[in-house]
């Protein structure tokens, strides 16, 4: 039966409504499997099986009464770390929240539970979510299923580790700086960056905050197209506070066919270079477009400057994240930023600005971005979607010995700062546009290539859809090997 846990979630729906397996069957056939691959991967990082077989029963009981509870009925599931689930710690990686249990469950995880989810784990993050790694003081490393000596990325690695090693059914993650989009690409599943503000983050924040990130989004992840599709009707609509006020209506996708497309597509950029590897897979799966009538173009792309967009996105990024900082630590960090020589613009010394700036400033860089916006605005009046890479590079391997700041990166033999590969997560996340990742081939070495497919403002539906489209006829979900 060990096949079963690499199908889609709407499939295990499908199955356990036509009473071809029981939820509680089925979770115990994961809990197997975790038992079995976790201790290698350390994917998934806390559990409640007890009160997960609880309502496994109850949702194998209501199917019996004709009761079905949603579209996700009786699938088991997991969530990032970072998610509060009622009686179960959140730490987001860090040790001084080791007995942070929560006292409610996060919007995103309540509305699972009301799609009928069997809700039994929570995976495993980068410590402050905030490394291109899932690695932490409370519960160490987590691996890549397809190379224990990678990482699976971050800060969504756990999640997509899981899915990949066929340890869950379905997965939430977040994304302010390709937290779901990097994990994806790193280990060959699908994951969906959502417009910015369609699906509530409430319930993902230490300290019970309950305003939302600038830039920073909820979202699937799963082993197919059409499983964020599902996952992301679930998640999305306004919060409770504003939900008197107006309903979500996402337009359906742009076009229904392959050949019906008109696409850009993008290689490389000197703003972050990317690997060979990386690139021949994405010339490929042009190629293969090319031939199914898809009107695309390497040239098309919006009217915006690389660099003036990997600015934007370092200053806004840090400054939607500034809050961490102890007082001592700000105070620390603005004498650093009064020490800067005026033309010093490294990434340490925009880490330092962005992380101090004024109130002043942030608005400055927010007017550039809404003027970056409007570009991006224009471009999809002509084009459906622009094809990119996820990533410069494939899964690399675990590096927990260096500070990020002094990390570098090899691109084609030559060193990056670690700070550059965020551009591809910055060139679309900063606009607010969505990004579906679906896996596009692997490297020589075997290691999977996503390709990250944009859209425009509100057009979720249509990213997925084309992601549906490769899936069916271009490439879908592979297990790792060893996993089956």
């Amino acid at each position: 039966m060990s096949d079963i846990a690499f199908a889609s979630a709407r499939k295990l729906a499908t199955l356990i409504r036509q009473k071809k397996i029981g939820s509680l069957e089925l979770l115990d056939h994961y809990v197997e499997r975790v038992e079995t691959y976790n201790p290698v991967i350390n994917a998934i990082i806390a559990t409640d099986i007890p009160a997960a077989r609880k309502r496994a029963r109850a949702a194998d009981r209501a199917l019996a009464k004709g009761d079905v509870w949603g579209p996700f009925h009786g699938v088991p599931m997991t969530v990032k770390e970072a998610f509060d689930v009622k009686g179960l710690p959140t730490t987001w990686g860090l040790p001084d929240y080791r007995d942070n249990v929560a006292q409610a469950n996060a919007v995103a995880v309540d509305r699972f539970n009301a799609a009928g989810a069997v809700l039994f784990g929570k995976t495993n993050v980068p410590a402050w979510l905030a490394d291109g790694q899932s690695y932490n003081d409370v519960y160490g490393a987590t691996s890549n299923p397809w190379d224990h000596s990678r990482t699976p990325g971050g800060s969504s690695g756990g999640s997509s580790a899981a899915l990949a090693a066929g340890l869950t059914g379905l997965e939430v993650g977040s994304d302010i700086a390709s937290s779901i989009r990097n994990p994806a690409h790193y280990c060959g599943v699908f994951g969906h960056k959502p417009s910015y503000g369609i699906c509530p983050p409430r319930g993902h924040a230490l300290n019970n905050c309950v305003s939302a990130d600038d830039i920073n989004v909820v979202g699937p992840l799963a082993r197919s197209a059409s499983d964020l599709d599902a996952a992301l009707a679930v998640m999305a609509g306004p919060d409770e506070i504003e939900a008197g006020a107006y309903k979500l209506a996402l337009p359906a996708p742009r076009k229904t066919a392959l050949k019906e497309f008109k696409v850009g597509i993008i290689y490389n950029d000197s703003a972050s270079e990317v690997d060979d590897a990386v690139q021949a897979v994405l010339h490929k799966l042009a190629g293969f477009l090319s031939k199914q009538k898809v009107r695309i173009s390497d040239k098309a792309r919006p009217d915006v400057d690389s660099e003036q967009t990997k600015r934007v996105f370092a200053m806004l990024l840090r400054g939607a994240t500034s809050h961490r900082q102890t007082d001592e630590q700000f105070a620390q960090n603005l004498k650093a930023t009064q020490t800067l020589a005026p033309g010093d613009d490294s990434p340490v010394a925009r880490i330092l600005r962005a992380s101090t700036q004024s109130h002043r400033d942030w608005l400055g860089f927010d007017e550039e971005r809404q003027r970056l916006r409007w570009k991006w605005h224009e471009f999809f009046k002509d084009y459906d979607l622009l094809l990119a890479p996820a990533f410069p590079v494939p899964a690399h391997p675990h590096v927990h010995d260096i500070p990020a700041a002094q990390r570098t990166y090899k691109v084609n033999g030559r060193d990056h700062p670690w700070v550059n590969q965020l551009y591809w997560a910055g060139y679309s996340g900063v606009t607010y546009q969505p990004s579906t990742v679906a896996p596009a081939g692997f490297t020589e070495d075997g290691l999977p290539v996503g390709v990250q497919i944009i859209g425009p403002f509100g057009g979720d539906r249509t990213c997925i859809h084309f992601a549906k489209l490769l899936e069916k006829d271009y490439q879908g979900f592979v297990p790792p090997p060893g996993y089956e």
